[in-house]
């Protein structure tokens, strides 16, 4: 299980942490993914990271202003979101991609992920 947190209202050009608590399975042999959807759009690809936390993954809009992290040892994923803009404003989900092997850079892909956890929802105002 996945559970989501951290969402919030904040002002453009504020920052956001977003956890992902993750129960159960082998948290630190998955990679973990951040998707978002806004309304009326498809749910996209944010950030995604590996294993071991040694290589991440970045959407181009985000470059820059999001990092990825992880700490196994809590079996937590986390967003922090920084410069955050309106066009942000989404609902946020994290996932956990259970198939990823070493190799494998993290993935981008929706498909990919196995498990998901609720949204949590950003508001960014202008």
């Amino acid at each position: 299980q996945l559970q989501a947190s951290g969402g919030g209202l904040v002002e453009a050009g504020g920052s956001l942490r977003l956890s992902c608590a993750a129960s159960g399975g082998t948290f630190s042999r998955y990679g973990m993914g951040w998707f978002r959807q806004a309304p009326g759009k498809e749910r996209e690809f944010v950030a995604a990271i590996h294993r071991s936390g040694d290589r991440t993954n970045y959407a181009d809009s985000v470059k820059g202003r999001f990092i990825i992290s992880r700490d196994n040892a809590k079996k937590t994923v986390y967003l922090e979101m920084n410069n955050l803009k309106p066009e942000d404003t989404a609902d946020y989900y994290c996932a956990a991609d259970v198939r990823l092997i070493l190799s494998t850079p993290p993935r981008s892909t929706a498909s990919a992920y196995d498990y998901w956890g609720q949204g949590t929802q950003v508001t960014v105002s202008s």
